[in-house]
C-alpha cells in the first residue's frame, strides 16, 4: 500500500487504487447497513450518508435486490421442471418488472410450457400499453430481437418460443461451466455480452443449474466506468481479473479501509456481486469525486430514493443454505 491508497498486483501489473476505491467499499458496507436496518424494522434515517440517503443505489448483493428477489421467488414457487423454470426466468426478465410478470399470472395462471402462447401473452400485454402502463423496468435496455413484429414485446415473446423450441431447458442441465451457460445464452440474437451474463445469474439461482458465481463474469458498461474511476492505471487489464481481485481480496481491503462491513447472512461477495458495486461506485462517484472520469460523460445521479411497500424476509436459493433470522420489529419498508 503507497500513501494510504490500496495496491496490489494483478497478471503481474502493480495497480495503485484511487480514493474512490475506499467509496466503493464505504458504499457497500452502507448499503449493507442500511438493508439490514430495514430488515430489522428500524425506522428511518437509515443512513448518515447524504448521497445514499437522496439516491438510488442496489444492494451490495445482488440476489437481494427486490426484482432479483421476485425473480427468485417466481423460480421456485411454479412448477419446477426444466422447461417451466426456463421458460419463467426468461419472461420475467425480458421485461424485469414485477408488475408485468403480475398482470401475466393474473390473466393466464401459472406459466407453464404446455400453454405457452406468445399471441396470447401479447394480447394480454397490448391492453396494458394501450392503457398507458409501461411493461418493460428502465433498469437496463433491452434490445427488440429481430423477428419480424412491429412490437418489442411480441419479438420477445418470439425470442422466448425460439430460445424453448430449440431444446435450451436440456442444454443447460448440459453445460459444465458457467461461462458454457454464458456462451449458450449469447447465441440467441439480441442477447448481448451483458443481458447474457444478467440471464445466466438469474438461471443459476434455479435449481436446474449450480454453478459458483465466482467461476465466470462479465462487466457491464457501468462497471467498466467504475473500474477507472477505482483503478486509473489498470488500462489494459481485462475487467474481470481486476473484479476477481476484488473478491479476492475483499477481507483485506475492508480491513485497510477500516469499514464496518456486514455480509448477507455469511455469505462473502461473489464476482457479480464486486460487478455490480463497480457500477454502482461509477454513479456514487459522480457526486462525491466529480473530478474522477470514467467511460462516457454522465455527471449526475437521475434516479432519486424512493422507498415502495412493506420488506418481507428475504428467499435466497435453498442451494445457498443460507438462513435470514432477523424477523422485523414494525412493518417495514422495501427495498429501492
Amino acid at each position: 500500500m503507497i500513501g494510504g491508497m490500496w495496491s496490489g498486483r494483478v497478471a503481474g501489473r502493480r495497480i495503485i487504487a484511487s480514493e474512490v476505491l475506499e467509496s466503493y467499499w464505504r458504499l457497500a458496507a452502507e448499503r449493507q447497513h442500511v438493508y439490514h436496518a430495514r430488515l430489522s424494522g428500524d425506522p428511518a434515517p437509515w443512513t448518515t450518508d447524504p448521497i445514499v440517503a437522496q439516491y438510488r443505489f442496489t444492494n451490495a448483493y445482488r440476489a437481494a435486490d427486490r426484482v432479483s428477489q421476485d425473480l427468485i421467488r417466481v423460480i421456485y414457487e411454479g412448477p419446477q421442471t426444466p422447461e417451466d423454470v426456463v421458460l419463467r426466468t426468461l419472461l420475467f426478465r425480458f421485461f424485469n418488472k414485477p408488475e408485468t410478470w403480475s398482470v401475466l399470472e393474473q390473466s393466464r395462471g401459472p406459466v407453464t410450457w404446455n400453454d405457452f402462447d406468445p399471441t396470447t401473452y401479447g394480447e394480454i400485454l397490448d391492453k396494458q400499453m394501450a392503457t398507458g402502463r409501461t411493461i418493460y423496468s428502465a433498469a437496463y435496455i433491452v434490445p427488440p430481437p429481430p423477428f419480424g413484429h412491429a412490437r418489442k414485446h411480441r419479438n420477445h415473446l418470439a425470442l422466448a418460443e425460439h430460445m424453448m423450441n430449440s431444446h435450451l431447458p436440456k442444454r443447460l442441465t448440459e453445460a459444465s461451466s458457467l461461462r458454457q451457460v454464458f456462451e449458450l445464452i449469447a447465441s440467441y440474437p439480441s442477447l448481448g455480452p451483458f443481458l447474457a451474463y444478467q440471464l445466466t445469474i438469474d438461471l443459476n439461482y434455479s435449481p436446474i443449474i449450480d454453478f459458483d458465481e465466482d467461476d465466470f463474469v462479465v462487466a457491464g458498461p457501468g462497471a467498466v466506468s467504475g473500474l477507472a474511476k477505482c483503478l486509473p492505471d489498470s488500462r489494459g487489464l481485462p475487467a474481470a481479473d481486476l473484479i476477481r481481485w476484488m473478491v479476492d481480496t475483499q477481507e483485506e481491503q475492508i480491513s485497510h479501509y477500516g469499514v464496518d462491513f456486514r455480509d448477507l447472512f455469511g455469505r462473502r461477495l461473489k464476482l457479480i456481486d464486486c460487478q455490480n458495486l463497480f457500477c454502482e461506485t461509477d454513479k456514487y462517484a459522480r457526486v462525491a469525486h466529480p473530478t474522477h472520469r470514467g467511460v462516457g460523460n454522465r455527471m449526475r445521479i437521475k434516479q432519486q430514493f424512493l422507498a415502495k411497500g412493506p420488506l418481507e424476509l428475504p428467499h435466497f436459493p435453498p442451494k445457498w443454505d443460507l438462513h435470514p433470522t432477523i424477523a422485523p420489529k414494525t412493518p417495514a419498508l422495501a427495498l429501492f
